[in-house]
């Protein structure tokens, strides 16, 4: 009797430990595209953007990876999500408070912010013009500095997405 609660004893002291090293082994591993968000105020309109920051990888992002013309997600995985809790002027147009999905049409010299009102997408494999509810054209800039993962800054007269060496950047007011 002894040696059977021994036994179990110990098969439950080898399963914890297992049990343990597996959930510290998947906190170490990193998402490849880790879920990211910013949160900021312009004109007394609170912002927030949620999304996944894939990474370089020594790849070709812009006419490569994400190619030019075709509606990307703005990020990884879900579609990257855009609120506000007022109506703001992007670029000179009205986007009306709510909460949108956010693509980005790239281009070479110009590239267009589309916020859609079907805000839960996963990427853009859904995706429906129809239910844009703003296009904005911004320019894209050529960064002499790199930024490996995806980055979006609310910025005091804007908002900016840098990737690689490029940057994208819509005026708020």
């Amino acid at each position: 009797m002894k040696k059977l609660s021994v036994a179990k004893l110990m098969m439950s002291t080898i399963f914890g430990l297992f049990i343990c090293m597996s959930v510290m082994a998947q906190e170490e591993k990193k998402m490849a595209s880790p879920p990211e968000s910013v949160e900021g105020e312009i004109n007394g309109a609170k912002i927030s953007i949620h999304y996944h920051s894939p990474s370089v990888k020594g790849r070709e992002i812009f006419g490569g990876l994400v190619p030019y013309g075709k509606v990307w997600r703005a990020g990884a995985n879900n579609a990257t999500t855009f609120e506000t809790d007022k109506d703001l002027k992007i670029q000179g147009e009205t986007l009306p408070a709510g909460k949108y999905s956010f693509f980005i049409l790239p281009g070479e010299e110009e590239s267009v912010f589309i916020f859609n009102t079907v805000a839960k997408q996963w990427g853009a494999y859904d995706y429906d013009e129809s239910k844009d509810a703003l296009r904005v054209t911004v320019p894209v800039e050529e960064m002499d500095e790199m930024e490996e993962m995806l980055v979006y800054k609310i910025v005091d007269d804007g908002i900016e997405v840098k990737w690689n060496h490029t940057k994208f950047k819509a005026i708020i007011e």
